[in-house]
């Protein structure tokens, strides 16, 4: 009985997971259109890949180059690539790291961080809107639940191994 029990419970896990995957993959989809929207009311034309390195530049700043090739997974070339392109856009900037004399840290210019701020506009309180019926501790516990997801841990605290 109990060997039933435990095969009854991974399909109902299997189902659940599916299920979660299928919602994630429609989220997933929703937040590409809005990048590439933003993407295109930073600089007409700019690729999504080049507005996620530029805000992953706002949130980490200052960063060097080779951190942030690190954090979104990018090759040197295509990310030196990226940064000229956003440099030459006037929305970062390079200044020289007091840590290490061969590298530079990047940063939003003040023209980037308006630039980043009117694209975002549009957009401006669509989670909170989305979000005004649901009760503060189910959006507490939803930012809970992914944090967990993302760092590998149960929801509980405890590493999943």
């Amino acid at each position: 009985m109990a060997e039933m029990s435990t095969q009854s419970d991974r399909e109902a896990r299997t189902l659940a997971v599916r299920a979660l995957e299928g919602e994630f993959s429609d989220l997933i989809a929703l937040f590409r259109r809005r990048i590439t929207e933003n993407a295109n009311r930073v600089s007409p034309g700019m690729l999504p890949g080049a507005y996620k390195v530029f805000t992953t530049i706002v949130r980490h700043e200052p960063v060097t180059q080779s951190a942030l090739a690190e954090m979104l997974i990018l090759d040197k070339g295509q990310m030196s690539r990226t940064v000229r392109e956003l440099t030459d856009m006037g929305l970062i900037e390079r200044t020289p790291d007091p840590k290490d004399g061969r590298s530079s840290l990047l940063s939003a210019t003040e023209h980037g961080r308006e630039r980043l701020a009117d694209a975002r506009g549009p957009q401006e309180g669509a989670l909170l809107e989305a979000l005004s019926d649901w009760r503060v501790e189910d959006i507490e516990n939803l930012a809970h639940l992914l944090h967990a997801l993302v760092a590998g841990s149960r929801p509980d605290g405890d590493l999943t191994a």
